[in-house]
């Protein structure tokens, strides 16, 4: 039983097996951990202390308030904001020493207004969201080599991001290497001007996909989290997943036949059964869209969860001759006995990626942060 109805148990260890994973399979390239989101849920300063002693070099983030955050832990590294800026966010930016990315003459220039000293030029080769567009690359490239050479700022990299490199089969799987091509051919015509500036497209599945998506660096996200980015196994790329929630059984209680349990009697027991209350709900990130759908395991073995699950409270069928007590181990995410529940399955369930499964864990749920 844990000391608290329920605690998110983060493996450091794990993180930086994988990060050393991940180092190995950019074959040379610089790694950045991503570990924007509070760490996809996990804690964004252990997390990214843990990732560098693995083997990563940059870390990466979305906000400025997130490099603030990092910066105030004496996190002194390279630190890369890879979101839009607006307003006040350049100054701090730079306060905190952290890159930034620009895809338009007006990004840099705001960057250079506000002091920023390293940028990085972002390339949309088919994401379609934030990046210059091939029609635009040269105005954005003639800003940055005119701020560059006044001696206003540094062109730290050329950057992309994939858009399909997690789908392996099927009618995208192609556009990753159109999309590799692109790029190639964009960083090769901007390298003359810009020759310091370091090369980075691949994510996770990218890295562990093709190694000639490495370039001079990866952004590894998921995979560090011990997340499989194909939505498999984890196992089969020699990944270990950081993040398990516990919880227990806070009541057991005799059902008849045909009697239900929550809100809108959405389950009847089809027997005499035996139910257990977990005091785990979609305020804790466990989504309604579970109900009916996932399995917890307990005393060893898998059991389902019945009924709707509400804001702070879920029910699990224990059968007619379950025997598990009050006070009992739940595990919703990770291991008990010779069984384990993965990211991947749980997201399987909800319908979903196994990002959003850690990112949701709440935050009224501890994180507690294993060696």
């Amino acid at each position: 039983m844990t000391d608290v109805r329920a605690e998110a148990r983060i493996d450091l260890s794990a993180v930086r097996h994988n990060a050393g994973v991940l180092a190995r399979a950019a074959g040379g390239a610089r790694l950045m951990a991503v570990v924007k989101a509070d760490g996809y849920g996990h804690g964004a300063v252990p997390v990214a202390t843990a990732a560098l002693a693995g083997g990563a070099t940059d870390l990466g983030v979305a906000t400025v308030a997130e490099a603030e955050s990092l910066r105030a832990a004496g996190l002194d590294g390279s630190l890369l904001v890879m979101g839009p800026l607006t307003g006040g966010e350049w100054a701090r930016a730079a306060a905190c020493g952290a890159d930034v990315a620009a895809w338009t003459p007006e990004g840099v220039a705001a960057a250079v207004a506000a002091g920023c000293s390293r940028v990085h030029l972002k390339l949309d080769t088919g994401m379609g969201r934030l990046g210059a567009r091939p029609e635009d690359v040269a105005a954005l490239a003639d800003a940055a080599a005119a701020a560059q050479d006044a001696g206003d700022v540094e062109v730290a990299g050329l950057m992309s991001h994939f858009a399909t490199a997690d789908e392996t089969t099927g009618e995208n799987a192609a556009f990753m290497g159109e999309q590799l091509i692109r790029f190639r051919a964009a960083a090769a015509a901007l390298r003359p001007r810009f020759p310091g500036a370091s090369a980075h497209i691949a994510n996770s599945a990218a890295t562990l996909r093709e190694p000639r998506a490495a370039f001079d660096m990866v952004r590894c996200g998921i995979a560090l989290y011990g997340c499989s980015p194909f939505g498999g196994d984890p196992a089969a790329h020699d990944l270990r997943p950081v993040m398990a929630l516990r919880s227990y059984v806070a009541s057991v209680k005799t059902l008849r036949s045909r009697e239900s349990v929550g809100y809108g009697r959405r389950w009847r027991a089809a027997r005499g059964t035996r139910v257990a209350l977990v005091p785990v709900g979609y305020a804790d990130g466990w989504a309604r869209a579970l109900a009916g759908h996932a399995e917890v395991l307990v005393g060893g073995r898998r059991v389902p969860v019945v009924g709707t699950i509400s804001m702070d409270q879920l029910t699990v069928d224990l059968g007619p001759e379950g025997a598990e007590a009050v006070g009992e181990e739940v595990v919703l995410l990770g291991a008990q006995g010779g069984d384990r529940i993965t990211a991947e399955e749980v997201a399987g369930w909800r319908g979903t990626i196994n990002y959003e499964v850690t990112c949701a864990v709440g935050p009224r749920v501890p994180r507690t942060h294993l060696p």
